[in-house]
């Protein structure tokens, strides 16, 4: 499959036009980094992780930031991200798990952009997260537990951040192009005077 843009739009892009940010939400290891670097490819947007402007802030690892200073303290450095660690426009952001769901965030983000929330099984989060010792909320004695628990203490925010796409059972490419339909759709909403320019169509590579 190969997504293609109107010549408006592809105009628009290679002019540098300040189109809106694109952020991914959802959960850990639904895919939110590598769908968004695809998507930022696709745009010719800068990606940007939360999670690892948070670590290049600090000069720590997410968990060496848990350990020593605990959850509230990583917490307000989401915020601070939120607020004004990143760039208003032609940014594609891969959020943190729990970002979105502190207070008013959800809300600030939207008016930056475009927000989507990607989902996917807890057997899936759990396939993709074993072995991997960089998720200081898995650090537990029974991770499937663990995140069935917090996806049920986390899905009503997530539910409310925007528009939801599953990633259970589906290539990357895949998930990019629905990504990148959905974004150009809503995109409408931050752009004025030249809706028609937010098109885009599925055909055959």
């Amino acid at each position: 499959m190969k997504l293609e843009f109107s010549k408006n739009l592809k105009n628009r892009l290679k002019a540098g036009e300040k189109l809106p940010n694109l952020y991914l939400v959802g959960f850990m290891a639904v895919g939110k980094s590598s769908v968004g670097r695809e998507a930022a490819r696709a745009f010719g947007f800068r990606f940007i992780d939360s999670d690892s402007w948070i670590e290049k802030q600090e000069g720590s690892s997410i968990a060496e930031i848990f350990e020593r200073h605990g959850e509230a303290y990583f917490r307000s450095l989401e915020l601070e991200f939120a607020e004004g660690g990143h760039p208003e426009y032609r940014c594609v952001v891969a959020c943190g798990g729990g970002l979105v769901l502190q207070s008013g965030v959800a809300e600030l983000l939207k008016r930056k952009g475009v927000m989507i929330c990607l989902f996917a099984s807890p057997s899936t989060i759990l396939k993709r997260t074993q072995g991997r010792t960089h998720r200081p909320l898995l650090n537990v004695e029974d991770p499937e537990q663990r995140i069935r628990d917090l996806l049920r203490e986390r899905e009503a925010g997530y539910l409310r951040a925007g528009t939801g796409i599953s990633t259970d059972n589906r290539s990357q490419t895949e998930i990019a192009s629905h990504v990148i339909r959905v974004y150009l759709d809503q995109a409408r909403h931050h752009i004025k005077n030249t809706p028609s320019s937010f098109s885009s169509t599925q055909q055959e590579a």
